[in-house]
């Protein structure tokens, strides 16, 4: 997935003559028309940015034509932004000028490592995706007819990428680059549930379950019959094949190991999953020992809510309560709802004592719909629209009551909602000074999970974590974050075995074993991208502490958060850079 998103940032291959009077309009002007062109080669990426005019594309990345391709566009961008005189540019342009050089060179070295041999993991792949969008609750819009023949078209044309996906395993497993066996157990039932004989019942036929009345009878009848057909003469067959071929062929092959570094070249392709994840130049072991101290500070910390909650026993004994009192949980969804709702009123009204900015929208507590309610997670957020009209939507999976802590609500909602990501997200979106592959990237998960995370460390400048059980929660979360440093880089770079990393988990947190697997499992499946949230954090408190150290008194929190917030998403270094050049214009001001 990491792979695409580079990919997609870096093909803003465009060849052009714009004429301009100035190096900044003739750079945005090769921009703008980059991004036109990138939405063309990646039609999923428009539809998921509210652009219908590709809806009926779905373009095969997982041809060795495409790669070859794609590697020439992004050699030929590279060439074409060496072209602009960086000093030319402002500063606002000079941004944009890194975040894309980054991106085309971390692009152009992954080209090393063969991620496409392994297109399928529990977490993540094309066949489950398909299935999300057309299941008609996702992105893909199915309100008129248009919308109906685009996808249509598009799902038509997604599968023959099944085929290029088995082609692409076969030779994974011929040159010894297969997934773990303990991963891809996970994945047979998952295609197995897709690859139903029975149309009606299938995640493809729920549109025309849902056929808006707007749609007039004839449109009906014919919708119906053309999905009908579609459905069970080439999309049940193609499932089937995928499942037939992962659990007859590529299981048997799947390897016993967990570690990336036991794949060929394994250990430099972590270390290069590593550095696109963080953003940093942090090596595995650096890493793994910046966890350690964090895991060691959060369980001070425990230690001591422990204390003042008074509670009789040793640590372990009180993980279990934590784990397991029932006081700690609630019994109806709508109460989970109510009170992220109060939460949201409250936390509104304090953040003008950190913030002079803020989305135009605001946000909507939603509960995750029940049909998706298994296999989502506890909390997720959906940004607004670009205009602000629509507001940002913090799901909330309130069936999933025992994964719903009480302890754990308000700093859950620093996170996915204000301040958190539907600050960094919608404010964003909202900025059309920024470049479109500015306002719309959600690819960097350092910066975009690192603010959530920092968000969440406000809350006791908000008035929040009054309650011993909501900072133990605070801590709770944070501790998950510091273990995945640990665990991640145990796993892939130190050898550490399935078990280990679980029992690790158990041992310093009170996770339950069943979410302690998932989140195991998660970090097997998609080595490095776990990092971000954490070293995203310490990076931006540590910009946040260098700043107040080098401005006193003069130093603005409000304007601090604009200056994180305005940027986009952003590689931690080019934030770096932004923050300390912010940092020298309020020194010359003295």
């Amino acid at each position: 997935m990491r792979r695409f998103v580079l990919s997609l940032i870096a093909s803003f291959a465009f060849s052009s003559s714009l004429a301009a009077t100035t190096e900044g309009e003739r750079f945005n002007g090769w921009l703008e028309a980059g991004w036109e062109l990138v939405l063309v080669r990646f039609p999923i990426l428009a539809t998921s940015v509210g652009d219908p005019r590709y809806n009926d594309r779905m373009g095969n990345q997982a041809t060795a034509e495409w790669r070859a391709d794609n590697l020439k566009f992004q050699q030929q961008r590279l060439e074409e932004l060496k072209g602009f005189d960086r000093s030319a540019l402002s500063e606002r342009d000079r941004l944009s000028y890194d975040v894309l050089m980054r991106s085309i060179e971390e692009s152009i070295e992954g080209e090393r490592y063969p991620a496409w041999m392994q297109p399928l993991t529990q977490t993540f792949s094309f066949s489950n995706f398909l299935a999300v969008l057309g299941g008609g609750g996702s992105i893909q819009p199915f309100r008129t007819v248009k919308d109906y023949d685009d996808w249509y078209e598009r799902l038509s044309a997604s599968l023959v990428i099944f085929d290029s996906m088995i082609a692409n395993m076969r030779t994974g497993m011929a040159k010894g680059v297969v997934q773990p066996r303990a991963l891809m157990e996970k994945v047979v039932p998952q295609l197995n549930a897709l690859a139903s004989s029975d149309v009606e019942q299938s995640v493809f036929w729920g549109p025309i379950k849902s056929l808006p009345e707007s749609i007039p009878p004839a449109d009906r009848e014919r919708l119906t019959a053309k999905y009908r057909a579609l459905i069970q003469d080439r999309v049940i067959p193609a499932y089937r094949r995928l499942y037939s071929f992962v659990r007859e062929d590529y299981l048997p092959k799947a390897r016993p190991t967990t570690a990336w570094s036991d794949l060929p070249d394994g250990r430099a392709w972590y270390a290069y999953l590593v550095k696109v994840n963080t953003t940093t130049e942090l090596t595995p072991d650096e890493i793994h020992a910046i966890g350690q101290r964090e895991v060691g500070r959060n369980l001070r910390l425990i230690d001591e809510v422990r204390n003042v909650m008074g509670f009789p026993g040793e640590r372990q004994a009180f993980f279990k309560h934590m784990r397991e009192d029932p006081r700690y949980y609630f019994t109806r969804p709508d109460d989970v709802l109510d009170g992220y709702r109060g939460l949201q009123r409250k936390i509104n009204a304090t953040l003008p004592r950190l913030f002079n900015i803020a989305p135009k929208a605001d946000y909507e507590v939603r509960q995750v719909e029940a049909f998706r309610s298994a296999s989502a997670a506890a909390a997720s957020y959906q940004s607004s629209s670009a205009d602000g009209s629509r507001p940002g939507v913090f799901y909330v999976n309130a069936l999933a009551l025992r994964r719903m802590p009480t302890y754990g609500m308000e700093t859950l909602s620093l996170h996915e909602a204000s301040p958190g990501h539907h600050f960094q997200l919608s404010i964003a979106r909202e900025d059309t000074t920024l470049p479109k592959f500015r306002r719309f990237g959600t690819f960097n998960v350092a910066y975009v999970e690192g603010w959530a995370l920092y968000a969440e460390t406000l809350g006791k400048e908000l008035g929040l974590y009054t309650d011993p059980l909501q900072w133990y929660g605070h801590l709770s979360g944070d501790q998950l974050r510091a273990m995945r440093l640990v665990v991640d880089t145990g796993l892939h770079h130190k050898d550490w075995t399935r078990q280990q990393a679980i029992g690790y988990m158990m041992e310093n947190s009170s996770m339950d074993e069943g979410d302690v697997v998932a989140e195991v499992e998660r970090y097997i499946a998609n080595p490095g991208q776990a990092l971000g949230y954490k070293i995203g954090q310490l990076q931006i408190s540590r910009l946040r502490s260098d700043a107040e150290a080098a401005l006193g008194d003069k130093f603005d929190i409000k304007d601090f958060h604009r200056q994180v917030l305005m940027t986009g998403a952003v590689p931690m270094s080019v934030l770096s850079t932004n923050v300390q050049e912010w940092v020298q214009r309020q020194k010359s001001r003295r």
